[in-house]
């Protein structure tokens, strides 16, 4: 997944979120609770901008995503800022990391893509298990309560969004299913409009298996780590749980 959208992805995501800096420090309640240099897993890392802004404020960042697309971006943006970062195409099931990392991050609605909830937990004790003592966990997510509770819809983007000069229009339609352990999609498309006029329209399916936000503690319980803090509001887009392993 997202290989079709990574091109277009920054038309996906907040201004504020574009560049390497603004990533980064929309993560500072995880990176101010870690020591200078400390090892970081960005296994989610989709365009890279985390990773890199993590990389240049002095952390040792290791990169990885399931998307060869994605990946090849995060390079070309991580050689742009001359980042010490070589991302590799990897899943959360493959693991293979030398070493205990002081940080793993799981960014960007990328758990709600593990198939059910035995895989969900499945990811999260691979990421658990390359923490070492005390690490932390990072997740962010969605809002699923608000998600479901409003149920099967086709959202237009209001206006054009503008990203290095170029014109695109946004495109979201949502599939929710009956039950929560049920198979979601989510139909994503990007038209970028050109300035004579015509359009190139990017789009992707993407699967979803959503979850609550009670049941997300619980899994990260059952992964071996403890939660910590959370932003969940009931009126809240998206939020971030932290958890740290036990011992």
């Amino acid at each position: 997944m997202y290989d079709a959208l990574a091109e277009v992805y920054d038309w996906l995501v907040p201004e504020a979120l574009l560049t390497p800096q603004g990533s980064a420090a929309a993560l500072a309640v995880v990176t101010d609770a870690l020591a200078p240099g400390a090892r970081i897993l960005d296994c989610a890392c989709g365009t890279g901008p985390v990773a890199v802004g993590l990389a240049l404020a002095g952390f040792d960042v290791v990169a990885t995503d399931a998307s060869p697309a994605m990946v090849a971006r995060t390079r070309r943006l991580a050689a742009e800022h001359g980042a010490q970062l070589q991302p590799a195409v990897r899943t959360w099931e493959e693991g293979g990391w030398d070493g205990a990392f002081d940080a793993v991050l799981c960014v960007g609605n990328s758990l709600v893509h593990a198939a059910g909830g035995a895989a969900r937990r499945g990811a999260l004790r691979a990421m658990a298990g390359v923490l070492g003592p005390g690490g932390l966990l990072a997740v962010t997510s969605r809002n699923w309560e608000r998600v479901r509770a409003r149920g099967s819809a086709f959202d237009v983007g209001e206006r054009l969004v503008m990203r290095g000069g170029r014109a695109g229009l946004t495109i979201h339609t949502w599939t929710i299913a009956g039950d929560w352990d049920e198979r979601h999609e989510l139909h994503v498309a990007v038209a970028l409009v050109a300035d004579d006029g015509t359009v190139t329209t990017y789009a992707e399916l993407l699967e979803l298996w959503p979850f609550r936000h009670e049941t997300l503690e619980a899994d990260l319980r059952a992964a071996g780590v403890a939660p910590e803090t959370s932003t969940y509001a009931p009126d809240a887009d998206r939020y971030l749980v932290t958890a740290r392993r036990f011992g």
